[in-house]
């Protein structure tokens, strides 16, 4: 509004400046008809109305200049103020004329043009950016100088679990993201509790020639896990070589040795104590031997041999295998999965004798063993009333296990196996009180 007086106020001193220098140029010729009226001796009346005639003739003349003038500024004027509002479909006319009203004319539409190209390639920049933060699968956050979002990617919603109307505007402390902002860039972090590791790239970036931060998290987490599982292979490896290289002959000598103590003659409790040690190396080497040998399964469990198969035929095979406790099973609909029936077999038998025993260690609680349909994958889930999870980090670790028994190997080798199907399991403590659920997604063949 202020420039617009401004402006208003700018018109109205040009015009009159426009009327002052007419009446300067008229004025000699006004004094030279006076002095030709006074050396005529016209009397008043004639003078007067050649005068009034004269007069009215400069006054038309004055102001079709001043329009002529002022006209054509007052159109640019328009036509640049348009283009300050951002509306640039309007243009100047008279470009064409060769005078400086043309020229300038023809260069306030060079601009107007130019100002339309560059917003229409920005509306369609934007455009683009808003269709690639839909697109997206990686979280991406853009925050200003004083740590308020600014922009956020649909994976950056998800993350949240906040609607946008809910985070833009608000700052990283609110959103709990201010300690991966002030994280060094290229580190792995956790974010809200789950156990998915995400990448964390930083970038700066000016807008309006203010300092943003812009963060990207990228998922490492299956990358990270399969790096893992190839590295717990070569060591697997290596451990169970050697081992068994040595254990089979510590096996063999206690063996022969303890067969000879009947043929040597002294004392009886010396005798006795012979075969006693001996006894406890052999078996103590034929158990080391076979806990080796279950981990060597896990490193060379070969590739699934896919066909097709149905799976409540599957699961309902491997219920009635647990004999230790009633299962529960609730059938969902006919489903059928290209898959492995040895391996899968052995991942639900390894997911449901881990039900089993965490119920059995809790009273006896039952299991429930259910499917169900979700897009293009099947959910199978296996839940106990057992104790819950206590380390959900290292459940899929091989050698970790809470069990005073146990090898550490089921759960890494079902996780291995749902994996080499396309899978995942997911192992959570359930919500509606105690226990645990096991979470398998399967692909399901498309008909």
């Amino acid at each position: 509004m202020a420039y617009e007086s401004r402006l208003r106020g700018r018109r109205r001193s040009v015009v009159r400046r426009a009327w002052l220098y007419c009446l300067l140029l008229a004025l000699p010729a006004l004094s030279l008809v006076g002095i030709l009226f006074y050396q005529a001796k016209l009397t008043l009346a004639p003078a007067l109305v050649v005068a009034a005639c004269l007069l009215v003739y400069l006054l038309l003349v004055a102001a079709a200049l001043i329009d002529t003038m002022i006209r054509p500024l007052q159109t640019l004027s328009n036509v640049v103020s348009s283009l300050r509002e951002g509306d640039t479909s309007f243009r100047a006319r008279g470009a064409g004329t060769q005078d400086a009203f043309g020229e300038l004319a023809a260069e306030i539409n060079a601009l107007a043009d130019l100002l339309q190209k560059q917003r229409v390639r920005s509306l369609e920049s934007t455009a683009l950016l808003a269709r690639i933060l839909e697109v997206m699968h990686a979280p991406l956050f853009a925050f200003d100088r004083e740590n308020v979002l600014q922009l956020v990617s649909d994976a950056g919603l998800k993350l949240l679990s906040l609607p946008y109307a809910r985070c833009f505007g608000v700052s990283a402390r609110e959103l709990g993201l201010e300690e991966l902002l002030g994280a060094p860039d290229q580190t792995i972090h956790s974010f809200g509790g789950k156990p998915t590791r995400w990448l964390l790239r930083k970038a700066a970036f000016r807008q309006d020639g203010v300092p943003h931060t812009l963060l990207l998290l990228a998922d490492v987490s299956q990358p990270l896990q399969e790096e893992e599982q190839i590295a717990w292979k070569r060591l697997i490896r290596v451990l169970g070589h050697e081992l068994s290289n040595s254990l089979a002959p510590i096996k063999s000598i206690a063996g022969s040795l303890l067969a000879r103590v009947d043929t040597i003659a002294g004392d009886a409790s010396t005798l006795h104590d012979f075969r006693r040690g001996l006894g406890v190396v052999e078996s103590r080497a034929d158990a080391l031997h076979r806990f080796v040998q279950s981990y060597r399964q896990l490193a060379q469990l070969p590739p699934p041999r896919f066909k097709r198969v149905a799976l409540a035929a599957l699961i309902e095979r491997v219920v009635l295998l647990e004999q230790r406790l009633p299962i529960q099973l609730d059938p969902g609909p006919p489903v059928m999965v290209n898959a492995d029936p040895d391996q899968l077999e052995q991942m639900f038998i390894n997911l449901l004798a881990n039900a089993v025993d965490a119920s059995l260690a809790n009273g006896a609680r039952p299991v429930r063993a259910s499917w169900k349909l979700a897009g293009s994958s099947v959910l199978i889930a296996i839940e106990d009333r057992g104790l819950g999870i206590a380390n959900a980090e290292n459940l899929f670790v091989p050698f970790y296990t809470t069990k005073p028994n146990g090898s550490g190997v089921g759960l890494a080798l079902a996780q291995q196996i749902a994996r080499a199907h396309g899978g995942e399991i997911q192992l959570v403590n359930r919500e509606d009180g105690e226990g645990a659920r096991a979470t398998i997604r399967l692909p399901i063949m498309q008909i």
